[in-house]
């Protein structure tokens, strides 16, 4: 018998240690990279789905994503852009169109954005914003921390001169994209119209040559890599509103800790990139955010519930809304 019991607990003990060893040589997400690039693809919504999207196919075959994260209850860029970069709601920031086209930012608001962030926790960080709109660069990131902006409204210069300034040996750790021209097309073609679909493809293939520039210079070795949508279109063209082909968008990830083939939480807001990217990036989340981790993004991440006290206003508005958008018979 105490034969027996010793071999018993000769075996707990193995396999405590092997456990252990396993748990320690599980890969942490928590500041495992040294480069986020979110990539905004305004106006695509959950339409990424839909359209012909080989290279995002291929770049998130191996990553989480979702097409029903939720927009900002105002389906509009500013109010989204500002929450993705934020993670902040328009309640807080009050970053409407308008606002981020004739207000100057800098970092010393209430809400800024993850660049600020960064900058803070390590002042040396190569921070870049590369976008179409220009009210993104002017109005919601900062202007005062010394983030590489560049502005080309064509989404294909745009692209180019991304290529270049990776090819030119540029590493940032901070790297935004915002392309613009399926926005157009769904103002002028409503999000069921055959150029939509076909406008989702080129920016898809935007997408992929920013990628392979990143990846052919050694960035996404450990980078983390994000495609997220501001807000859809109506049937019609345009946006703003409650429907679902507003309010629904893509919001993919992938990099070396991302759960493969992760769905993410039913609850998923696309603000919740500014919360992903500074947990990549070893950021300590501020205590204004309402943006989460939702599960199913990395693997060593259970997925986190929205602090409902931080904003009511958002909590009562949103869930008011996405209500309303249900029971009328909106979703699109």
């Amino acid at each position: 018998m105490k034969k027996l019991i010793c071999a018993l607990l000769a075996l707990t003990m193995l396999a405590s240690l092997c456990f252990a060893g396993y748990a320690e040589n599980e890969p942490k997400s928590y500041g495992a990279y040294k480069h986020v690039f979110i990539i905004g693809v305004d106006g695509a919504g959950r339409f990424f789905k839909d359209a012909e999207t080989p290279e995002f196919d291929r770049i998130f075959a191996n990553g989480a994503v979702d097409y029903t994260a939720r927009a900002e209850v105002k389906t509009d860029s500013g109010p989204n852009w500002g929450a993705i970069l934020t993670g902040v709601s328009i309640f807080k920031t009050g970053l409407q169109n308008g606002v981020t086209g004739d207000k100057e930012r800098t970092s010393e608001t209430e809400y800024p954005t993850v660049f600020t962030y960064l900058r803070k926790a390590r002042p040396g960080s190569v921070l870049a914003s590369f976008v179409n709109w220009n009210n993104i660069n002017y109005g919601i990131i900062e202007n005062d921390i010394n983030v590489n902006k560049v502005n080309v409204p064509d989404d294909e210069k745009l692209t180019d001169a991304i290529c270049a300034y990776f090819d030119e040996g540029n590493a940032p750790e901070l790297f935004f994209v915002q392309l613009d021209s399926v926005d157009h097309v769904g103002h002028e073609k409503g999000s069921k119209s055959e150029d939509y679909m076909k406008q989702i493809s080129v920016a898809d293939g935007y997408v992929g040559r920013i990628y392979d520039a990143a990846a052919r210079n050694g960035l996404m070795d450990d980078g983390l890599f994000i495609v997220v949508a501001d807000h859809g279109h109506t049937t019609a063209g345009g946006h703003g509103g409650l429907t679902m082909r507003e309010s629904q968008v893509t919001l993919a990830v992938t990099g070396k800790t991302v759960a493969k083939g992760g769905k993410m939480s039913p609850e998923t807001r696309n603000r919740d990139v500014a919360a992903i990217a500074l947990y990549a990036l070893g950021v300590e989340r501020p205590d204004v955010m309402t943006a989460v981790i939702p599960s199913d993004v990395f693997t060593d991440v259970n997925g986190e519930t929205r602090p409902a006290g931080k904003d009511f206003a958002d909590t009562f508005v949103s869930a008011l809304a996405w209500i309303i958008t249900r029971i009328t018979g909106i979703a699109g």
